[in-house]
């Protein structure tokens, strides 16, 4: 029985978690955090998720966090996934993040961690977009450079990173398919004409929306556009799950979806 962890549990991510997690066979929620402050510390974390009670009250103490954890699924934000990697790694605890828009000093916690328990990271744990990534590629590779590379990405305006982890990661996808691109974050004033080694990437905020990515090679003549849309945090949450099954038992080593996937 593989025992969870999630911090960060009251948020709309976390809460997905918690049911994903209640839901999945072989595991068992085993704790739960939040901030200092939250109106959810202290209380049960199934009703917190929406659920029945779980047994499991919230705490705020990280480190009560991981007394009973053999597994972490963390979604939270950069500085709290930063500092949750030294204790697994230390406590021997698989990892699995989610949390996007972290800087190089944040990333390379993520590898000292890698170096002595799994860890699988990806900017998005959809199935659905892992796949996305794999076509983006090919479909650069096949098309060429005659065709334009651009993305589009929307979110809902809570979302505090821009362009969003899987933006950034598509335009990865696509200069390794398409080699000697360069991205472009949006465009403003006399830009000039559009160089054709450029991949614009945009970003959409506003309202309720999970995450729409859409990756377009733009030809004279015709056009082919690769859409992924998400109604669901459920979608990131069984993604996750999926991860750390796969995570447990493995050695050492920083992992992708990819790897998850066998893609």
């Amino acid at each position: 029985m593989i025992k969870v962890a999630i911090p960060g549990c009251a948020g709309r991510m976390g809460r997905a978690l918690v049911q994903a997690v209640a839901a999945a066979q072989e595991m068992e929620l085993a704790a739960a955090s939040e901030a200092p402050g939250s109106p959810a510390v202290g209380q049960d974390v199934g009703l917190v998720a929406g659920l029945a009670p779980l047994g499991v009250t919230v705490t705020d103490d990280p480190g009560r966090l991981l007394e009973s954890a053999t597994a972490v699924i963390d979604f939270t934000l950069p500085p709290a996934t930063a500092a949750i990697c030294p204790r697994c790694a230390e406590l021997g605890i698989p990892l699995v993040v989610g949390t996007t828009g972290l800087d190089d000093g944040q990333q390379e916690a993520l590898r000292q961690a890698a170096r002595r328990v799994p860890v699988v990271f990806a900017p998005n744990m959809s199935v659905g977009v892992n796949v996305l990534l794999r076509l983006a590629a090919e479909a650069a590779r096949l098309l060429g450079p005659d065709y334009d590379l651009e993305i589009v990405e929307a979110h809902h305006g809570r979302k505090v990173d821009a362009p969003s982890g899987t933006a950034l990661a598509l335009a990865r996808a696509l200069t390794g398919g398409s080699p000697g691109q360069r991205a472009c974050h949006g465009r403003s004033g006399q830009v000039g004409p559009r160089p054709a080694d450029q991949i614009g990437i945009h970003a959409v905020r506003g309202g309720d929306v999970v995450g729409e990515h859409t990756v377009l090679f733009l030809g004279e003549g015709e056009r082919v556009e690769l859409v992924h849309r998400a109604s669901s945090r459920q979608t990131f949450a069984r993604g996750a799950v999926r991860a750390l099954r796969w995570a447990a038992g493995r050695p050492p080593g920083l992992y992708s979806m990819g790897d998850v996937l066998g893609l």
